[in-house]
């Protein structure tokens, strides 16, 4: 079994700052726009080295998503920066009119997604933005799991032409991936290998999967691991080779049961391969203040819920 370590812990929001700082420094057609929140997307960087490239749209987000589609016809790349409830649930008309229908070339980037925004509470924890975002014809969603994943996703998502929904967090997280990765859109990453049941993960939960995987090969279950950070377009052959092997899979994400990751995995196998699956996600609620590890630990959407899932979908096999 591949044992996966980490040094240091930090916020995935953090590494969306530095990718964005080295498209300031590598392309110059990299515009960004931020809703009154430099500090909490981690801008200032790409903003001191770059300030006649940044505006200011203060709380204005649907001002902000109509100016980033208009700077698109100029041949600019804009990056969009607030809150994931201010990014998505606020201005999902001028998202679906303006950049989605048009297919502008819009990178809406999303901070303190799910429920690990934490003490702020159920009003700015979103848990439907996949849902929301993957749904609009043309929009890629992704969603990484750690700081390096998400500085190089980042950087990937300027040279991809089309509209993009890059989510990331608050919290600090371990950091476990490569720091000289190179980002693929749409292609799954096997963190695992295991022959007893698949665990598919995204965002935060990718290392709770990880730390589950090993109690449970501690117990003689060896458990297949596919780091999701793509949810739109979903890598299906990575998902059906596991399942071929395993014949059950528990899907994992820190947002809805109800069209997210779970939901998109679910289509996958009941068009070409009907496999029992488990989901690790919050269960149609809405959430609460609390620190990110009560909320994870109370809405099931830890490494112990994930075991226990897991235990759950293999004895439907």
């Amino acid at each position: 079994m591949k044992t996966y370590t980490y040094t240091e812990q930090k916020d995935t929001r953090s590494g969306f700052g530095a990718g964005l700082a080295e498209l300031g420094r590598t392309n110059p057609n990299v515009v960004a726009l931020c809703a009154d929140l430099i500090g909490s997307l981690k801008m200032d960087k790409f903003i001191e080295e770059n300030p006649e490239r940044f505006y200011q749209v203060g709380i204005a987000e649907a001002n902000m998503m109509g100016m980033a589609a208009g700077l698109t016809i100029g041949g600019k790349i804009p990056f969009t920066g607030t809150f994931a409830n201010f990014s998505t649930g606020r201005v999902y008309d001028q998202i679906r009119q303006s950049i989605a229908y048009s297919d502008k070339n819009v990178k809406i980037c999303a901070s303190h997604a799910g429920l690990t925004l934490g003490e702020d509470g159920a009003t700015h924890q979103i848990l439907e933005d996949i849902g929301l975002m993957k749904m609009l014809p043309g929009m890629v969603v992704i969603n990484p799991c750690d700081y390096n994943q998400t500085k190089a996703a980042t950087i990937a998502i300027a040279d991809y032409e089309g509209p993009v929904y890059l989510r990331f967090g608050r919290p600090k997280v371990p950091v476990f991936t490569p720091e000289d990765q190179t980002f693929e859109i749409g292609k799954a990453i096997q963190l695992q290998e295991g022959n007893d049941v698949t665990i598919v993960a995204t965002g935060h939960l990718v290392w709770e999967a990880l730390e589950a995987a090993k109690v449970l090969h501690e117990e003689g279950i060896s458990a297949d691991v596919i780091n999701i950070h793509t949810i739109k377009p979903l890598d299906d052959e990575a998902i059906l080779k596991s399942v071929a092997k395993t014949g059950c899979i528990v899907t994992c994400e820190e947002h809805n049961f109800l069209g997210g990751l779970g939901e998109s995995v679910s289509r996958v196998l009941a068009l070409n391969n009907p496999t029992p699956q488990e989901f690790v996600a919050t269960n149609d609620t809405f959430g609460e203040s609390g620190t990110p590890a009560q909320l994870m630990a109370k809405y099931g959407l830890d490494s112990n819920a994930i075991i226990a899932k897991a235990k759950a979908v293999m004895a439907r096999k």
